[in-house]
């Protein structure tokens, strides 16, 4: 049974329950929260409201967790996408406006997980659907969009894609809820031994402090490691002319200056990422709550609001520790973008060189290469990034004789972006075009109107096609991932395991020592059925490294 969930008098819900197609199918109910709702139809196996961010939170507080649902503001993003009209506002208010010819309201910020703000004196009205009651918007908007699905080319897969954004969702909150564990006094200690402890006032901690000085030293004047242009400077004035201070044009610099400089950046980045402030705003009890931003990034992938959650340095790993009595399982996908590959070219070779048998890039070096597995990984990625020089591209041309349907896939994605089509991943998410192309078609100047246009669009061009080589790829790794944490999400319920931490190719489960085994099974059968419900029958088999760990940093 589907259920409807809409907001409510004084901050209570009203829900009916609907059919597959979102047609009402009985009375309407008002509760005073969501989770009275849950009591009151414990059946419900999938309820649609419009955005898990306002009611889940709610939910998960008072202890409910729902199986399924559908996200209308997550799938409204997605098939605006989908039918070109990339960045339109995407809440219930906008899509009823639409779906009425009224004018249509600006998106209100994004809803939290950790819950909405208390308003101010001066806050704006949040939108609502124009002449509507939410839940009767909520179906309306619902049933156009099941309308628009029905409509599309590869129904069946977009309705996927709806259902593992609306997963990812849930998976969402329910991460930021549990939290990743963190030991405070252990990063602490860490930022101590690092940095040589907290000075007061702001200061710079004692090893930055010192660093600075020998970099000064070296350079025999007051110069600020912290900026680059005064570092640029010092370097010319020595004789050495550097265009940046990144790691790989410092390195190979013979120059007393480097060494210094090259740790103060190293720690700077962890004082200002992960220093004492991030560790005083962001840990809390124990636990790490990031705000995950599932399909942040125009491919699909997560992002985060603050915190830096997809980006933990090594060094910092060493805080996230498991509770006593239980174990981190970190689990990392083998070459997942190569195996996706593989599955949505059908190219048959590549196929069976996937076949979880042994290491990807080994099985191809045997099979099409002379040299090793460095030469085999450099071609594929070249593929499916768009590396065409140095060794990338003889390594290429044996790629592409031995696996013409999988290099095919990725040049006929860049073809169809240089050329300015639409070009989408396996289940449908679609790659927004890039201004220059809106800029052709809105009538700017193009190659007839001078050779500095001409040679500006095809730089352009190319520089679209290498993003949407890897586009196809890259998305459809995201959905694999989706369909993952769907499946992995239904194969830990019932267990005390929680899902504390995933970006795109890894995951973290928290769980009892005794369910650690459980977990690392749950693990192989919900590859094994994201591969089956993304990509039908196939050979390719999506293998992870696990590990079983009490710290984070033990896992690699």
């Amino acid at each position: 049974m589907r259920w409807a969930m809409a907001d409510g008098p004084r901050g209570g819900v009203i829900v009916c329950p609907v059919d597959a197609a979102g047609s009402p199918q009985g009375p309407e109910h008002t509760y005073p929260h969501p989770a009275h709702a849950l009591r009151h139809h414990p059946t419900a196996d999938r309820w649609i409201w419009s955005s898990t961010a306002a009611f889940y939170p709610r939910l998960l507080d008072a202890g409910e967790t729902v199986p399924r649902c559908h996200d209308v503001e997550a799938a409204e993003a997605i098939l605006l996408g989908h039918e070109g009209m990339w960045g339109l506002p995407r809440s219930l208010a906008a899509a009823w406006a639409r779906l009425r010819g009224l004018p249509v309201p600006e998106d209100p910020p994004p809803r939290s997980f950790a819950g909405e703000p208390e308003p101010t004196l001066f806050d704006a009205a949040p939108a609502r659907p124009h002449g509507s009651d939410d839940l009767p918007a909520l179906l309306a908007v619902h049933a156009a969009q099941q309308d628009r699905v029905a409509a599309s080319a590869h129904p069946h897969r977009l309705r996927l894609l709806l259902a593992a954004e609306s997963a990812g969702m849930l998976v969402a909150a329910e991460m930021h809820h549990a939290g990743l564990p963190w030991r405070a006094d252990v990063h602490d200690a860490l930022l101590t031994e690092l940095l040589g402890g907290r000075y007061p006032g702001g200061l710079e901690p004692p090893r930055l402090a010192a660093l600075a000085d020998d970099v000064s030293r070296a350079f025999g004047e007051r110069v600020r490691p912290d900026l680059p242009a005064e570092v640029v400077r010092a370097f010319r004035k020595a004789g050495v002319r550097i265009t940046s201070t990144r790691k790989w044009e410092l390195q190979d610099i013979d120059h007393p200056a480097v060494g210094p400089l090259l740790e103060y950046k190293k720690l700077y980045r962890l004082h200002t990422a992960h220093g004492w402030s991030w560790l005083q705003t962001w840990v809390h009890g124990g636990r790490f709550r990031p705000e995950y931003l599932p399909g942040g990034a125009m491919s699909g992938r997560w992002t985060t609001h603050g915190g830096g959650a997809l980006q933990i340095p090594r060094v910092v790993r060493r805080a996230v520790v498991a509770d006593e009595g239980w174990r981190l399982v970190v689990a990392d996908a083998d070459q997942m973008e190569p195996r996706v590959l593989a599955a949505v070219s059908g190219d048959a070779g590549l196929m069976a060189a996937a076949d979880g048998t042994r290491d990807l890039y080994e099985a191809l070096a045997a099979r099409a290469f002379a040299g090793g597995r460095a030469e085999a990984k450099l071609a594929l990625l070249g593929a499916i990034y768009g590396q065409t020089s140095g060794d990338a591209l003889t390594y290429l041309a044996d790629l592409r004789r031995r696996f013409p349907a999988a290099v095919a896939y990725v040049d006929e994605a860049a073809r169809a972006g240089e050329e300015g089509r639409l070009v989408r991943s396996h289940l449908g998410r679609t790659c927004a075009p890039s201004e220059t192309a809106d800029d052709g078609e809105a009538g700017l100047p193009q190659e007839d109107e001078g050779s500095g246009a001409a040679a500006r669009g095809g730089a352009a061009a190319r520089a679209r096609g290498r993003f949407t080589r890897n586009f196809v790829v890259q998305a459809s790794a995201a959905e694999w991932a989706l369909c993952l944490l769907a499946a992995l999400r239904q194969e830990l319920a019932g267990m005390r395991a929680e899902l504390v931490f995933f970006q795109h190719d890894e995951v973290i489960v928290h769980c009892p020592e005794a369910e650690a085994p459980a977990v690392e099974k749950a693990l192989a059968v919900a590859s094994a059925r994201a591969g089956e419900v993304m990509f039908g029958q196939t050979p390719v088999v999506f293998s992870f490294t696990t590990a079983v760990v009490e710290c984070y940093a033990d896992a690699k």
